[in-house]
Order: C-alpha cells, then structure tokens, then sequence
C-alpha cells in the first residue's frame, strides 16, 4: 500500500546548507532501496516535505525524521494512501522556496515567504504540485 506523507520543521541551524546538503545526501542514498520518492523545499530556516512510498517505510523513515538532531518543531501536516505517485521521479527532489517565483507563492500564501505553519497540508501539496508543474524542482534521479 502507498501512502503520502507531508511534514513541516525548523531547522536548527539558520545556516542549515550544511543540514540540506547532508538530508539530501542521505535520502538519494537511502530511498532508492526502500521505494521511497519525495522532494524537500525549504526557505527561511523552514524545510517541507513530501515523502511517498509503501506505509512501512515511510512511517519508519518519518519516525527517524522526528528524532533526526538538525531540525526541530516538526508537525505532520497530512498523510494519506494514494493509488499513484506524484514525486516518483524524485528518489528527492529538492526546492529552494526563496528562488521561486514571488507570484507562484503568494498563490497559496498571504506573504510573499511561504510558511507551511500557517496553511493545511493540502495548500502545502498544491504548492508542491504547482512547482512540480513549473519545472521548479531539481535533482531528478
């Protein structure tokens, strides 16, 4: 069974590049194995989430998330079983939310900078999906 999983945190570290650089390491490595696919925005020492795949890994990988030292503060902002992919090109995808379009982020938000703090998880995914649309997101493979 496949299942969608969207998650909000802080990180830890303001100068989180670092802390990106290493996530997304990481998750290229480990995802491939587990069936995993997702992308990862962040922006003003926020990352968003996306993580899909069968309910066992995700959930396993999301309990590590959680107990994961570089960020804090994270919510579980939806979850879901889904019959398809959206991000299965992506072993993890990634967004830089300051280099998108203002206008593409004010279409969900109230201010120019989107906090996914402040929106349901489904204005969040719809974010996710536009960027996917717009070619906005990056690492395929």
């Amino acid at each position: 069974m496949l299942v969608r999983l969207l998650y909000v945190s802080r990180a830890v570290d303001k100068d989180c590049t670092k802390a990106i650089d290493s996530i997304l390491e990481a998750s290229r490595l480990h995802n491939m194995g587990n069936g995993i696919t997702g992308v990862l925005c962040y922006g003003g020492g926020v990352f968003l989430q996306a993580i899909e795949g069968g309910r066992s890994a995700v959930n396993a990988l999301y309990n590590h998330i959680v107990a994961d030292a570089r960020h804090t503060d994270v919510e579980l902002l939806e979850y879901e079983e889904i019959t398809e992919r959206r991000f299965g090109g992506w072993t993890m995808g990634q967004v830089n939310l300051s280099k998108v379009n203002t206008s593409i982020v004010l279409k969900y938000s109230e201010r120019p900078e989107f906090d996914p703090y402040a929106v349901s998880g489904r204005v969040s995914l719809a974010l996710l999906e536009e960027l996917m649309a717009t070619a906005s997101i990056i690492g395929r493979g």
